[in-house]
């Protein structure tokens, strides 16, 4: 790739943003419109849960199958893919009919999705060549993440309160057929030197098993945990993992490299980030439903009660980050658990009528804990990895968080259906209780796992796995 002017290197990453603006932006958006979805199209608890996770299951299962891929056929090409797919996929999601359309359209934003931040990431780290530039780079970017999750709940609102919730869906269309036309006219073509080779067969397990796992958490209230669907579901689920632990360990290049799990800083970030989105993701259904149904607040009110989690996670994470390379990964990590499980046991007495000041500080702690675990879990996963395999132990990293925010969503819509009696607007407060006791369980496993994966002996892992496979010498993804 020739050498790019700075003006157009950081004009290349204004691109990049954009995509990552209309992806992070979307998630919240979606959120604070599901009392409206529920109002509108009649859906039910498990209906919700469905309109967040099958754009989420999706995204989870493609992440590290769209980076290989643009590495192999182009980012750019890939990318503007990526933006088109996930424009039309908004758009038919504003004009769903039904709510069995609208989740089905949500499946269409997702594959989109999936073809946009990994890939937008890799075409920033390759033309920010310069260390230093590069850092800053990365550093506007982690705070665009910020500021989408914190935009989404306003202008999602305000879409809202002025149109109605099929207005969500139309903020991404203009944005990302700006990003399209950009890319085209700025963004060169880049790939990578050896890129990994497909994996099908592991592809198509990784989907069977987040998909049978997520229907059978989310519909078995309805039918039942020894009803034949959910068993079938389960065991399709428990059939791709085993199969997926047995097959891949058999290729030259597989698309999930169990061998990084040897790494106990590894596979704990991997375990920290499935628990912290998990949380996060639970915490925010469920404000979302209280908020609007229990208290009765409009989209955009809700959205502002909820600044106060946007703001801490949009301030924390350069600050963790600085943590994080002066003193290690330990102390941001430990202080993220705590305050995640403390933010969640707040609300365990949550009532009708709770005082906005006890949701505020309450949405800060949980908000500040969010803040602070994001960069050691990039930091532990790395840690201790060759350089070469840096990149692709991140991904996977980065496909934990979304396995963690699909779980999330089914695991605690599930528990509140099974203590749910009668309609949501009485009976929710009774029912959430079991549900912020499960968020704050998670909190404690990124507390517990953040001190397992981070002393010395754990770094001794990190170092002896990455010794064993620069001395087994497998091809790995190249940037």
């Amino acid at each position: 790739m020739p050498e790019l002017s700075r003006r157009r290197r950081f004009l290349i990453l204004g691109i990049c943003c954009l995509s990552l603006l209309i992806v992070g932006m979307d998630n919240s958006i979606v959120n604070i419109a599901l009392t409206s979805i529920h109002q509108d199209l009649g859906a039910s608890l498990s209906g919700l849960q469905w309109t967040i996770d099958a754009y989420t299951v999706v995204l989870a299962s493609l992440l590290m199958f769209a980076g290989s891929t643009a590495d192999r056929l182009g980012r750019r090409r890939l990318f503007q893919i990526g933006l088109g797919v996930f424009a039309l996929g908004s758009l038919l999601c504003s004009l769903a009919p039904t709510l069995g359309w609208l989740i089905a359209f949500r499946v269409v934003q997702a594959v989109g999705g999936s073809m946009l931040n990994p890939v937008a990431l890799s075409i920033v780290t390759n033309v920010f060549t310069e260390p230093k530039e590069r850092a800053r780079a990365i550093g506007v970017w982690g705070s665009v993440v910020g500021l989408s999750i914190g935009l989404g709940p306003v202008v999602g609102g305000s879409l809202i309160d002025a149109i109605n919730w099929r207005a969500i869906f139309w903020v991404n269309i203009p944005i990302g057929l700006a990003a399209l036309v950009l890319t085209a006219l700025y963004v060169p073509e880049s790939r990578a030197a050896h890129p990994r080779r497909p994996d099908p067969v592991g592809q198509l397990l990784i989907i069977a098993l987040l998909a049978g796992s997520t229907f059978a958490i989310i519909e078995s209230p309805r039918w039942g945990w020894t009803s034949p669907d959910t068993l079938v579901a389960g065991g399709i689920a428990v059939v791709a993992l085993v199969a997926l632990l047995a097959y891949e360990p058999q290729r030259a290049e597989p698309l999930l490299d169990l061998r990084f799990f040897r790494s106990v800083p590894f596979a704990g970030a991997t375990v920290i980030a499935v628990c912290s989105f998990a949380a996060y993701s639970g915490f925010l259904f469920l404000n979302t439903l209280y908020l609007q149904e229990v208290r009765g607040l409009r989209p955009l009110v809700a959205g502002v009660c909820t600044l106060p989690i946007a703001a801490m996670t949009a301030v924390l994470p350069p600050i963790s980050g600085r943590i994080v390379a002066s003193r290690g990964a330990r102390i941001p990590m430990l202080l993220a658990g705590l305050l995640l499980c403390v933010g969640a046991v707040t609300l365990v007495p949550l009532s009708a009528s709770e005082s906005y000041w006890w949701l505020t500080v309450s949405y800060l702690v949980f908000g500040a804990g969010f803040g602070l675990v994001n960069a050691p879990i990039t930091n532990t996963a790395v840690s201790g990895m060759p350089r070469e395999q840096a990149g692709t132990a991140a991904a996977v990293a980065s496909t934990s968080r979304q396995v963690g925010a699909t779980l999330g969503v089914a695991i605690i819509g599930t528990v509140l259906a099974s203590q749910l009696n009668g309609p949501l607007p009485t009976g929710f407060v009774a029912a959430s209780r079991a549900a912020w006791w499960v968020i704050a369980v998670l909190g404690l496993a990124v507390l517990a796992f953040g001190l397992l994966s981070t002393g010395r002996r754990a770094d001794a892992t990190a170092q002896r796995t990455a010794r064993l496979m620069a001395e087994e010498r497998v091809p790995v993804l190249a940037d």
